[in-house]
């Protein structure tokens, strides 16, 4: 615990705390901004919920890549690990069936071939155990409550960057309106989780930005008090001899949150290293906005490596708890590989490793070669530049009625379910790009700075593989920061937002004009986003529809 400061002192805390973008110490918002601030996120969160969870049984078997990840929770549940169901010869579509209707019959004990980690395929798992496993809430139940989640998420995390809750309710509900969001929280499959627990380690990196920067400026204006002040001032400034950041809590809260990811798909490590990256620029950057001497260097010694060590090893060590499960069953695959190696008298590679872990280290090995050779033409492959427009979605959903193709009272009835995103949103957000980067760069502005993270660490890395199968889904990992984009975009062109600390060329053009009309643009394209979301509403929930209906919404041949 460190003394209270003079007066003198904290008046130059409080002048230091304006220099990084920090209000006063010890001021607060008005009690009705902080109540809007949760209740219109709530409010919001509630409706997201809605569209989510209604019907959330429906379709009443297992679509698309469920038959491999709902699967795979219930071997969790039973046996420890992932077992593999039927044999070689059996259909994989009358498995399913069988799995659908509550037989379970199929699993055997051998293990998967399984190529991601089990976390969260253990998350699904919750869902089994709540609902049971012969029915479609207990299949997708905890991505409807993990996309739920995202939607309060971020609109808490726009309040922070932007300090609008006009903004911020237009962030959470550009999120609750996706399609891309929506049907991968209707789904039983991974890319859901993994986008939370990301948007979750953000969070937790921007508040470390404020947590660490109060702190500079505390440590700052203690450091600078006279020693003639008396005995206080005096017993501060031998406390506070250096300018440290203190214990970075909310890094290590984000380290936990990010190896989580990691434990989900490995995709979640790019954002390791890009939000890690991000948290050493924000504290050099505040560090040389305080005029210390040898900034940099302090950045790295006092900044850099106190906060890698806040997050690379939480990360880690998250990430290796994910797979508590594997190592303590015996059965699952490749838990035994150097055991077996060892035993058949054949040559151990890594031998000074103990078996578990280097048989661990195999399956990662052997996964890596499978991801990373993963090349094989597909109907529904995309580019990820496509992604950024939504131009070939990915049909989930497509049965044959039979009997039941009158059923709408068309001359042919359809079920679809498509992962497409909001047009409104998506198109628009790709025209909100160039602005965003511009006032990140030329700007210096820091809650740019924040979403061309996301999009760097969710987005950017796919654009190395550009050989490999990869599908439109995938998009949701990053559709958060599309929305903020958009909404960063539409502050800065209304006036809506305000420039941040020592900022240069950074000028709003108010395409609103003054007053409550500043407020149209959001107003006209959350009406667009709602009329679209209602067009959309059925190929994103496989509502019944006349064929014709459902040509009406493929407004674009690729779609199809």
């Amino acid at each position: 615990m460190t003394s209270a400061l003079p007066e003198t002192a904290l008046s130059r805390e409080d002048t230091l705390r304006a220099r990084l973008g920090l209000r006063p110490a010890g001021e607060r918002l008005s009690p009705t901004l902080r109540l809007w601030g949760w209740i219109a996120p709530l409010a919001i969160a509630v409706l997201a919920g809605v569209l989510r969870f209604v019907r959330l049984d429906h379709p009443g078997r297992l679509i698309f890549d469920e038959t491999y990840y709902v699967k795979q929770a219930y071997s969790l549940l039973s046996m420890g690990y992932e077992g593999r169901w039927g044999g070689e010869d059996d259909d994989r579509a009358d498995i399913d069936a069988r799995f659908s209707a509550g037989n379970t019959s199929d699993l055997t004990q051998r293990a998967d071939n399984v190529v991601h980690p089990p976390l969260g395929k253990w998350l699904i798992a919750v869902g089994l155990r709540i609902f049971g496993h012969d029915n479609g809430w207990g299949w997708r139940f905890s991505t409807a409550l993990a996309g739920t989640l995202a939607v309060l998420l971020l609109a808490r995390l726009a309040l922070r960057l932007f300090g609008s809750i006009a903004l911020a309710s237009t962030a959470g509900l550009l999120l609750a309106l996706d399609g891309v969001h929506l049907t991968l929280s209707r789904t039983g499959l991974l890319d859901v989780f993994l986008s939370t627990l990301v948007l979750l380690g953000l969070w937790c990196v921007v508040r470390d930005r404020e947590t660490s920067r109060a702190t500079l400026a505390r440590h700052h204006a203690q450091a600078a008090a006279p020693a003639d002040q008396g005995a206080v001032g005096a017993e501060v400034q031998r406390e506070t001899p250096t300018a440290g950041a203190g214990v970075r809590w909310w890094l290590i809260a984000a380290g936990v949150a990010l190896g989580a990811a990691c434990a989900v798909k490995w995709s979640g490590i790019y954002a390791v290293a890009v939000f890690g990256v991000l948290a050493y620029v924000w504290d050099a950057s505040a560090r040389r906005s305080l005029g210390e001497p040898r900034w940099l260097l302090a950045s790295v010694w006092r900044g850099g490596i106190p906060a890698f060590l806040a997050l690379v090893p939480t990360a880690a060590l998250t990430y290796v708890a994910g797979w508590a499960s594997w190592f303590l069953s015996p059965g699952a695959r490749r838990r035994q590989w150097a055991a077996e190696l060892r035993e058949a008298g054949e040559e151990v590679p890594r031998s000074w490793l103990p078996d578990a872990v280097n048989s661990w280290w195999e399956y990662h090995r052997s996964t890596w070669e499978f991801h990373t050779g993963l090349d094989s033409e597909h109907t529904y492959m995309s580019h990820p530049l496509q992604w950024l427009v939504q131009h070939r979605p990915v049909s989930f959903y497509w049965p044959d009625l039979g009997p039941r193709a009158q059923e709408c009272g068309a001359e042919r009835c359809v079920e679809s379910i498509v992962n497409l995103g909001n047009p409104v949103l998506w198109w628009c957000a790709a025209a909100a790009l160039p602005p965003l980067v511009v006032l990140a760069t030329l700007g210096r502005d820091w809650r740019a700075w924040a979403i061309v993270a996301g999009y760097a660490a969710m987005f950017v890395p796919w654009l190395a593989y550009p050989d490999r199968t990869v599908f439109n889904f995938y998009s949701v990992a990053f559709v958060p920061y599309v929305v903020l984009a958009l909404t960063f975009t539409l502050g800065w062109l209304t006036g809506l937002l305000g420039p941040p600390e020592h900022t240069r060329g950074w000028e709003s053009p108010r395409i609103g004009g003054s007053g409550r009309w500043r407020y149209a643009p959001l107003a006209a394209v959350l009406a667009l986003s709602v009329a679209a979301a209602v067009f959309f509403w059925p190929i994103w929930t496989g509502e019944p529809m006349a064929y014709e209906a459902w040509q009406w919404r493929m407004w674009l041949p690729s779609w199809i």
